[in-house]
């Protein structure tokens, strides 16, 4: 199974069609997960110890983790995430708050060491940016060391198109840059 994780909120997105382009060269079911649909609930005092408790007791059929589960089982993850103030969306922070989850996503070793649960080999990251300024750390960067570090993800792949909103940049010639480019990293 691909989960798509889709942090794409406006008609039209250009991230979401950079991913669309990338989804329909894969086989076998997608999962679409959309962010903005998602009421998150807030990570405070009382969130933390029902999770604590629950993860304590290895109840991990509860229904708050059920992004967890869903995520460890993907074979493939896809996010799509738009630069947003020099970031990304915030649902998608919010999300991996939902996914951090020792036991289903990530166990420690003896060590204190992270070691990776997740099953998919590949993650790809596909985002856009209206202006030049596209330090990958800032979005980028934080998925790839979360889906190495913790998830055991090896394979993490960025798919970007940077300058969309200058005033007389060819946006269609940079999109399409751009989806060759998806075309080109699947041969």
């Amino acid at each position: 199974m691909i989960l798509f994780v889709n942090a794409c909120v406006r008609e039209g997105s250009r991230t979401k069609r950079l991913a669309d382009v990338l989804l329909a060269r894969r086989r076998g079911p997608v999962e679409e997960v959309r962010l903005h649909e998602i009421a998150f609930p807030v990570a405070d005092a009382d969130f933390l110890e029902k999770r604590d408790a629950l993860i304590a007791a290895g109840s991990f059929d509860d229904p708050m983790f059920a992004l967890a589960r869903q995520f460890a089982a993907a074979d493939e993850v896809v996010i799509a995430a738009p630069l947003w103030d020099l970031s990304f969306p915030a649902s998608l922070k919010q999300y991996f708050e939902q996914i951090n989850v020792t036991g289903i996503t990530f166990r420690y070793s003896p060590e204190g060491i992270p070691e990776g649960l997740c099953r998919a080999g590949r993650l790809t990251y596909v985002t856009t940016a209206g202006g030049p300024f596209f330090p990958e750390e800032f979005g980028f960067g934080y998925v790839k060391a979360m889906a190495e570090g913790f998830y055991g993800i090896r394979d993490v792949r960025l798919i970007s198109a940077a300058g969309l909103d200058i005033v007389g940049a060819d946006v269609e010639g940079i999109l399409k840059d751009a989806e060759e480019r998806v075309r080109q990293a699947d041969r």
